[in-house]
């Protein structure tokens, strides 16, 4: 009679590429350093004045490089970077402040987001927004909302952008475009905006809710 083999102990690594979330967001550590530098040298020739071919005879270099050297696309050496500093009479290292990396965070206090007066708030629906990030591109919206006893239904709320929903408390029937859904407590929605949407039947009340709002700062 055979043995059986002993089972095999779990692996574990230490590996921090395996120290990982479940998102499949891309990495935002790709180029960060050139594009910094590259948007400096780029806003600082415009404040001077200068054209690309102006800063490039001036730090010996090609016009072509120059431009991808602006948008991000190449790794300048030093010296190249040095030269360039030189043409545009700044130190070096003003160059490579632009390069630090900020990366806002939001913190708010429980019970102490800020109130905000929405087309809700009339039909008693309050808004209490939960934070802010600072983005060029993006507009993230974090929202506690809560629906009184005397809120009223209302399904006509439509901007731009994807709205993530989290019921907490109470019940309600939710509209989005030409469908309803009962939400209840740990219930959740992610939806397309631009669609009509909104509270359809309070079922239960009060009922409080998380919503998560993000659009391009374009659309705004």
């Amino acid at each position: 009679m055979k043995r059986k083999a002993a089972p095999r102990p779990l692996e574990t690594s230490t590996d921090a590429g395996d120290y990982r979330t479940g998102s499949n967001a891309p990495t935002d550590n790709n180029r960060s350093l050139e594009r910094a530098l590259g948007a400096k040298i780029r806003d600082t020739r415009r404040e001077q004045d200068l054209s690309v071919l102006d800063l490039a005879s001036a730090a010996n270099i090609s016009a072509g490089m120059l431009s991808k050297i602006e948008n991000g696309q190449i790794s300048p050496s030093l010296s190249t970077l040095q030269s360039i500093a030189n043409a545009l009479a700044v130190p070096l290292s003003l160059l490579f402040a632009a390069s630090e990396e900020r990366r806002d965070c939001s913190f708010v206090r429980a019970k102490q987001g800020v109130v905000i007066e929405r087309r809700g708030t009339k039909v008693g629906h309050v808004y209490q927004l939960l934070g802010h990030i600072n983005s060029e591109d993006l507009v993230v919206e974090p929202y506690f909302i809560t629906l009184k006893e005397e809120a009223d239904a209302h399904t006509g709320f439509q901007h731009a952008g994807t709205e993530f929903i989290y019921m907490l408390t109470g019940e309600v029937i939710y509209r989005h475009g030409d469908k309803s859904y009962r939400l209840r407590p740990g219930d959740s929605m992610l939806f397309d905006s631009g669609a009509l949407h909104g509270p359809e039947v309070l079922v239960k009340r009060p009922m409080t809710y998380l919503s998560i709002i993000v659009y391009p700062r374009r659309a705004r």
